[in-house]
């Protein structure tokens, strides 16, 4: 018998908002919001007007998906904030941002970024340890990008700074294709995590 499906209504994206990144990178960006976006799946990102974010974006609203983005007042001021979006969501601080998104979202895709890409997606898998946060996580590791990251995490384990169990706290696809798959696939968690949160 095959296994049920996670019930997914809404997805958060992390990605990078630097104009600089390789092709590549924008393609697979793009690539993933049309599969979110024709599967009605809500994307859920910082609402950001440039880089992969904004890619992501723009590949869901063109297929007519929808798009909720998450924004502190400091970046609308900066005039930072895609103004297109599905719903706009005003917050004080990058905290409340992260709190609301995760919040909004039955699943978490992460495409190749800098520090504050890096820094939500370390976040969410601490939460998930935590028992905080139980939906699927996926590392959609483009090109490659993420693998000085996934050394770490091993590097983590061998080292037993994480328990092996913890491994399987995120899961990795190489296409935006197989991430969609598996935040449908991958085990959501139970809040008993926490009996293994500690080594």
């Amino acid at each position: 018998m095959e296994k049920e499906r996670n019930k997914i209504a809404s997805v958060c994206v992390y990605c990078a908002s630097s104009t600089q990144a390789a092709p590549v990178f924008y393609e697979a960006a793009t690539e993933l919001g049309r599969l979110l976006g024709e599967r009605n799946l809500r994307v859920v990102n910082g609402a950001g007007n440039t880089g992969l974010m904004c890619a992501v974006s723009d590949g869901a609203l063109v297929v007519g998906g929808t798009v909720t983005g998450v924004i502190p007042r400091f970046m609308v001021e900066q005039d930072w904030c895609h103004k297109g979006l599905t719903d706009l969501v005003e917050v004080d601080s990058m905290h409340e941002r992260k709190q609301r998104m995760a919040d909004l979202s039955d699943a978490v895709i992460a495409l190749p970024g800098g520090c504050g890409t890096l820094e939500e997606l370390l976040e969410v898998i601490t939460w998930k340890q935590l028992g905080l946060y139980l939906n699927p996580i996926v590392i959609l590791n483009i090109n490659g990008y993420f693998d000085p990251l996934l050394e770490m995490f091993q590097r983590a384990v061998d080292e037993h700074f994480m328990r092996p169990q913890h491994a399987g706290l995120w899961a990795v696809a190489s296409t935006p294709a197989e991430a969609v798959e598996l935040i449908y696939t991958e085990p959501v968690w139970d809040a008993n995590i926490r009996k293994f949160a500690l080594v």
